[in-house]
């Protein structure tokens, strides 16, 4: 009668499967393109244009707009961890009993049936040739073992049994690379921070969905510097940043692309770069009914009298990127005209177009002559706990591949037979868990140097 199994038993069983492996990496393949396929963190209108409210629904349920933090998605590592541990718990007791034997066997008719048996002669009696055979063997190979057969004497020495275990170093690197990544997405963040030159600030915004998130120390961006190339493309740019903790700063640094600060386990990386808001601009006001010209200089914020005391002038902000009926006019200035019968109007001052705000047709005409160019700094703040363990898991990966695919257990087996007078037959052949064909010309190697001994 077939004993039931427990509850344990049988959920060791569902882990201990390798189908479920298999089925584990196929879903998590799959699910990782289309994590590359649907836009992930964007804004809900992003969704709803580019897939429909339908589609939206179905990715808002799952989670596909963030798959790599998805609940699923990280319950499917976990399983995957479980089931690679458990596999490795089932399969090593029986590596274990192979590497660590109790007594070191060997069956001189297994390796006398070997393809790659050599055998040869040699003018020595046996006594002399097994001392000079068990020297060499030990210092090469290592520890041998004797056993008297009816013809002569057989010796056996091996090497590498530890080699079986490379695939469970291996086991064990993909586990700490999945603990990494479940360790990063858990506790980790990814936020973006722009400051201008001379700003300081404690709160960067996440990625996922511009939250705010408090620092435990405050940055400063001393400067900004960045070149251009004759085209006009940025060639470097660099952010001198102070890190303030407690009130007091703790150092001070340079940062350019792919050379972050490291603080405290957080990494802050220089990404983009952007106008900043100047302090001060010269204006020139030009009458429009006779062209007579003004020189102004305004602070943003600041209100000014217009000339022939026509109305008041307010320069309320600045523009890195202004948009005019669909098209961007780069730069620009926005302000605010209050006439005397306290009629107001905004207006729009690019730079880059001098005569744009003479379309306006008004008395005045605001030109921008000179101001201070200032930049921000667009820096991207990361911090993930899980990295360690992914760098370790990348170090046992790389270890566990070099013992699997380039080291083997290798046994080695030469008999002693006598013959006639002081002449014997010497037979060697070997065995190995991998590259039997590598074996083969280990073996004539072997049966070289042992002519020559």
């Amino acid at each position: 009668m077939k004993k039931n199994k427990t509850i344990p038993e049988l959920i060791w069983q569902f882990f201990s499967s390798v189908k479920l492996a298999v089925y584990t990496l196929v879903l998590l393949a799959v699910t990782s393109i289309i994590g590359t396929i649907i836009l992930q963190n964007g804004t809900p209108q992003q969704y709803l244009r580019e897939y429909g409210e339908a589609v939206y629904n179905v990715i808002k349920v799952f989670n596909i707009d963030d798959m790599y933090h998805a609940w699923w998605f990280l319950a499917l590592l976990v399983i995957l961890c479980i089931n690679i541990v458990v596999c490795s718990i089932e399969k090593l007791s029986i590596t274990w009993k192979i590497i660590f034997p109790k007594k070191i066997k060997f069956n001189p008719d297994r390796f006398r049936k070997q393809k790659n048996l050599e055998s040869f002669f040699v003018d020595k009696d046996a006594p002399t040739l097994f001392n000079d055979y068990e020297s060499f063997l030990s210092k090469t190979i290592g520890k041998v073992i004797k056993e008297d057969t009816a013809t002569g004497t057989a010796m056996y020495a091996e090497k590498g049994r530890w080699t079986r275990m490379g695939v469970y170093v291996v086991h064990l690197s993909i586990i700490l690379l999945l603990v990494g990544a479940l360790i990063g997405s858990l506790f980790g963040f990814k936020a973006s921070l722009q400051l201008n030159e001379g700003e300081t600030s404690d709160r960067v915004f996440l990625a996922k969905n511009r939250i705010p998130l408090t620092l435990d120390f405050a940055i400063r961006c001393n400067a900004f510097e960045v070149k251009f190339y004759e085209n006009g493309s940025p060639e470097l740019f660099r952010s001198n940043l102070t890190i303030i903790e407690d009130g007091k700063e703790s150092f001070t640094k340079d940062i350019i692309m792919n050379h972050p600060i490291r603080y405290k386990g957080i990494n802050i990386f220089q990404s983009s770069y952007g106008s900043g808001t100047p302090d001060r601009v010269v204006f020139d006001i030009i009458r429009q009914s006779d062209k007579s010209v003004t020189k102004q200089s305004i602070k943003i914020g600041e209100t000014i009298q217009l000339p022939a005391d026509q109305g008041l002038f307010e320069l309320q902000g600045f523009l890195p990127n202004y948009d005019f009926r669909g098209n961007n006019l780069g730069e620009a200035f926005i302000g605010k005209i209050t006439f005397k019968d306290a009629k107001e109007i905004q207006i729009a001052i690019p730079i880059k177009f001098p005569t744009f705000d003479k379309m306006r047709k008004g008395t005045f005409a605001f030109v921008v002559k000179d101001f201070e160019q200032k930049y921000y700094t667009g820096l991207q703040i990361t911090k993930d706990p899980g990295v360690w363990y992914v760098y370790l898991g990348f170090i046992f990966m790389i270890i566990g591949c070099w013992v699997t695919f380039f080291m083997s257990h290798q046994s080695i087996f030469i008999e002693i037979e006598k013959t006639d007078g002081n002449r014997s037959k010497i037979s060697v052949s070997g065995t190995t868990n991998r590259n039997n064909q590598g074996m083969k010309l280990k073996i004539k190697k072997l049966v070289k140097k042992l002519k020559d001994i």
